[in-house]
């Protein structure tokens, strides 16, 4: 079935650029900052934005701030309740037989774009910027850096399949409830950080009161690297899991966006930094980036699937086996 799914509006901005006078980084539109940040060929990040830099728009798709959480509505109301069920149900516990269970990849073999075609039954519950089918998201994000990095091939990847997890809310797949899928992410075995949007549910989850977890270090030492920590269950994680499982050459970077770009709380308020390793410090530039692109491009405009279908085919011929284990 072919969808179509407008561009988002993609301007030259070269003449808006600025570099931030204490940080020496390039601030882009509406004061996103690129930090300075080494490519595959060494080239420093803002060296490979294109001149066509894509403009992140100041409302989403429902005409409201982008990650509102509070603003009174009907969507906004869901949205707050799935995050009560996630906070109380995620434990330690709970992930760790999720890792295991799931980790076995026994479901189903399939391709990554017979993947993407299985999102069109999917709708995330605790978005409250958009409620379309998640492979319009995907494209959406997917073309939006790719105007942006046009050399960077891993990147456009990584953003077309980022989401793919989300095939657990599916019945072949198990049938997880939303909290188990989808949301912001977190660290278990430690004390559930005030940066997490809706923090006050955590009160009600089982590990707050243990005493083995509720402290800022909890099971854990200081940089010992995210490799490391338990975090909550959901389609990160699992996409992580097929993609490294099944040998993809997706460079180190690619794999950390997939597995913690929902880890809103590490990565837009700097909470758990006490936990990253030198390699989660370099890794967590490319995801700083990747996420501009992952919220901003959400819109109900179109991009036509077929015209951009044999692109992406090349880029998972070049990256992942035709068949993955799921």
């Amino acid at each position: 079935m072919t969808i179509l799914i407008e561009q988002p509006q993609l301007e030259s901005q070269a003449e808006d650029q600025k570099f931030s006078s204490e940080t020496n980084e390039l601030v882009l539109d509406g004061g996103f900052v690129m930090p300075k940040t080494e490519s595959n060929n060494g080239l420093v990040a803002e060296e490979l934005v294109s001149s066509n830099e894509f403009m992140a728009p100041e409302i989403n798709s429902f005409g409201r701030s982008f990650r509102d959480y509070d603003a009174e509505s009907e969507r906004q109301k869901s949205v707050e309740e799935f995050y009560r069920l996630q906070h109380i149900n995620q434990t330690y516990d709970f992930v760790k037989r999720m890792r295991e269970e799931y980790g076995k990849l026994n479901r189903v073999e399939m391709s990554i774009w017979e993947c993407c075609e299985l999102l069109n039954e999917v709708v995330d519950e605790s978005d409250p910027d958009l409620d379309e089918p998640q492979i319009m998201h995907l494209l959406q994000s997917a073309e939006a850096i790719r105007k942006d990095y046009p050399d960077e091939d891993w990147l456009h990847l990584t953003a077309l399949i980022h989401d793919l997890g989300k095939v657990l809310l599916l019945p072949s797949f198990g049938g997880l409830p939303q909290w188990a899928v989808v949301g912001d992410t977190f660290p278990l075995g430690c004390a559930f950080d005030e940066g997490n949007v809706h923090h006050k549910y955590f009160k009600e989850n089982p590990d707050y009161n243990n005493p083995a977890y509720n402290t800022k270090y909890g099971i854990y030492s200081e940089g010992c690297g995210l490799d490391n920590v338990m975090i909550s269950w959901g389609h990160d994680d699992y996409m992580y899991l097929v993609a490294k499982e099944n040998r993809t050459t997706l460079p180190p970077a690619a794999l950390f966006i997939i597995r913690y770009h929902s880890f809103y709380p590490f990565h837009t308020v700097g909470a758990y930094k006490h936990l990253m390793n030198e390699e989660d410090t370099k890794n967590l530039k490319w995801l700083k980036i990747f996420n501009k692109y992952d919220l901003y491009s959400k819109s109900k405009e179109m991009i036509d699937v077929e015209n951009v279908k044999p692109y992406y085919l090349s880029l998972i011929d070049k990256y992942f086996p035709a068949k993955l284990r799921w």
